[in-house]
């Protein structure tokens, strides 16, 4: 699997709608300890596998052109811990069971094992850019 978006997600861009470039959006990377669900809705979801490193930051300079999500590539600081084998972009609401899950994704120089230095994730500059709708 490379990408999924959530589905639980695209319920709630379809119903009552959101602005993703102004949303708080972060990444959380995950180990092989979580398996993608298609039910998952929010953080909590991941967070009860402990096989998480969430980002401190919102990713910058978000946009939604034509159905591409893009934002600038960010960096994690100091990652260190167990094999990280995908990358969940969440929306940050302050509440890890508010927080909705938005994209699950392999695509993006994965799987590896941090040990301790800065991971930068740099997004597809191509056509694809992070997903697209």
């Amino acid at each position: 699997m490379a990408s999924q978006v959530y589905p639980k997600y695209k319920e709630v861009i379809l119903g009552a709608g959101c602005s993703f470039s102004t949303l708080n959006i972060k990444v959380a990377l995950v180990s092989t300890k979580y398996t993608y669900s298609a039910a998952h809705q929010f953080l909590s979801s991941i967070l009860s596998t402990q096989a998480v490193k969430k980002s401190t930051t919102n990713l910058a300079s978000k946009t939604v052109t034509s159905g591409l999500v893009d934002a600038a590539d960010i960096t994690l600081a100091s990652v260190s811990g167990v094999k990280v084998n995908a990358i969940v972009l969440y929306r940050d609401t302050g509440t890890s069971g508010t927080s909705n899950l938005i994209l699950y994704t392999t695509a993006v120089g994965l799987p590896f094992t941090p040990i301790g230095s800065n991971i930068t994730i740099a997004w597809d500059n191509g056509t694809n850019r992070i997903f697209q709708l």
